[in-house]
């Protein structure tokens, strides 16, 4: 099975509806009101966790998303209608970030748990909600806003309640196999799991938890290293660790020295994940040369306060013990107070408050640059076919101060001024 974790994707929520310009036409009714309805909201975006998908491959072979446009109004007052939000479907565990500014935008855990990444624009206004006392009769309707636009970064960290850590070839995939139904690839050489491999485990006494396998690190990992930060980050939501070493030492390692680099590389990555609790698993306790390493084993469990269990994956000997503790350790497992998330959403003062500043700047030709959020929503939602529309747009403009603002920064006659999408020249 293709594991993906990392993926690029962009989407596009639906714009809103046209809204309508028209007038009554009834027979005996010679000069009728305005009446033309408002445009429905486009297709918001929203992201569902499914539990029934564990990785994010069906993203490489499908990056673009879009919603649909609401509908248009229409005549005697009928509101088009609202386009029904586009479900992208992910697995528990992915993280979505903005791919340009960072910013984490969900962090999706629980089975059915949604997050609306990208709004539909709202349905443009009819001209029927533009008449007053000054005006009875606008001709004027707004055009549907334009649905948000986002490039995302998707990243999976694997929901387990344990995680095996360990060095390539300790037995770690030869445990997992033993103690549940998952299946991973082995053989005697390094790095033989390339991709997390995740098993149900269950205990004597009925209870069950998720247990994964995460490729063996190796010194360096927090730097890249080998397998590296591609899989560190997947025991970042574990609760225990049980952290594998080869007792038997045959491949001329020492399980001491080991256990401390792996541990020097998960505090190297992560403080948090440092603090996590550890279970020392001495595997391959069935080979004779484990008896020498295993009082030294015992004696840095005692030192760092941890349980360690003498274990074979290939016979069995010490595995439901193994299993047994762990799972009574995480039915009294509580997350610590202090701890805080590793995920903290970016706030940018600047972005919070772009929807009334206006900052007007100079590209290389020497145009000016409008940038307001509210303006950019104006233009691309006025009509300027209509005299009646261009009219009620210069009114807000000139309310705005921006003809003053422009002046201050030195424009003159004839010069180019961008917004949104929009250019025009500069008259007095």
């Amino acid at each position: 099975m293709n594991f993906i974790d990392r993926t690029k994707i962009s989407v596009k929520a639906g714009d809103g509806g046209n809204g309508k310009s028209a007038f009554r036409r009834e027979k005996f009714v010679p000069k009728g009101g305005p009446a033309g309805g408002d445009g429905g909201r486009g297709a918001d975006i929203i992201f569902r966790v499914d539990p029934n998908i564990n990785t994010l491959l069906d993203f490489r072979y499908h990056r673009k998303f879009k919603g649909a446009n609401g509908e248009n109004g229409d005549i005697k007052n009928q509101y088009g209608k609202n386009a029904p939000p586009l479900i992208i479907k992910v697995p528990p565990g992915t993280i979505i970030r903005d791919e340009e500014t960072g910013e984490l935008l969900a962090d999706l855990t629980k089975n059915g748990e949604e997050a609306v990444i990208a709004k539909g624009g709202r349905g443009g206004r009819g001209n029927a909600k533009f008449a007053n006392a000054k005006n009875r009769a606008p001709t004027f309707a707004e055009l549907g806003e334009p649905g948000e636009s986002k490039n995302l970064f998707l990243e999976l960290k694997l929901l387990a309640d344990v995680g095996l850590v360990g060095y390539p070839s300790v037995g770690k995939s030869s445990i997992i196999a033993r103690v549940s139904a998952a299946r991973p690839e082995i053989a005697d050489y390094h790095f033989t799991t390339l991709t997390p491999v995740l098993g149900v485990v269950k205990t004597d006494y009925e209870k069950s938890f998720v247990m994964a396998d995460i490729p063996g690190l190796i010194e360096g990992a927090a730097d890249g290293l080998g397998l590296g930060t591609d899989f560190l980050r997947h025991i970042e939501r574990t609760k225990i660790i049980l952290h594998v070493v080869d007792a038997s030492g045959l491949e001329g390692r020492d399980p001491v020295e080991d256990y401390r680099k792996i541990n020097a590389e998960l505090k190297k990555y992560s403080e948090k994940l440092a603090k996590r609790k550890q279970i020392l698993v001495a595997n391959k306790s069935d080979l004779t040369e484990a008896a020498e390493n295993y009082p030294k084993l015992k004696e840095l469990a005692d030192k760092e306060n941890i349980r360690i269990f003498s274990v074979s994956a290939v016979t069995g000997q010490g595995l439901g013990e193994l299993i047994d503790f762990t799972g009574q350790e995480l039915e009294n497992y509580a997350e610590p107070a202090d701890e805080t998330p590793d995920e903290t959403k970016v706030y940018d003062a600047d972005a919070a408050n772009a929807e009334d500043a206006v900052t007007i700047k100079r590209n290389d030709a020497g145009d000016f640059i409008v940038i307001n959020k509210n303006l950019e929503k104006l233009v691309a939602m006025t009509n300027f076919g209509n005299d009646e529309a261009i009219r009620r747009f210069q009114n807000i403009w000139r309310l705005k101060g921006i003809d003053e603002t422009l002046k201050q920064r030195g424009i003159k006659e004839g010069m180019t001024v961008h917004i949104g999408d929009m250019e025009f020249e500069w008259r007095e």
